[in-house]
């Protein structure tokens, strides 16, 4: 799961995943990389399950933002992701060896 700590709390918030490791919508398996876009909104490289997540702040579960259909020439194991000013998306795409970019329309 992805964790929310505030500075000096004794206790974390759950932002992603938090229900056991699965693939389901509210479900993450091994989750490596993280991005906060400036609104808030969590995307997270789910390994595990070759895709991208998007998990909005108060949701039950994230969307699929790009992957999702196991492992193969979309994404093989996501490990890392940024967003450039522009809303592109990159996203180091492990075992195909490449970085990949994509335009995400909101």
């Amino acid at each position: 799961c992805v964790m929310k700590w505030r500075k000096d709390a004794k206790e974390g918030t759950i932002v992603a995943g938090g229900n056991g490791q699965g693939r389901n919508l509210n479900q993450l398996h091994y989750p490596e990389g993280l991005f906060v876009d400036d609104l808030g909104q969590i995307y997270v490289a789910d390994c595990w399950n070759h895709r991208v997540m998007h998990w909005c702040e108060g949701k039950e579960e994230g969307e699929i933002v790009v992957g999702g259909n196991g492992e193969g020439n979309q994404l093989n194991h996501p490990s890392g992701l940024y967003f450039d000013d522009e809303r592109n998306l990159y996203v180091a795409d492990r075992d195909n060896h490449r970085i990949q970019k994509f335009e995400i329309v909101l």
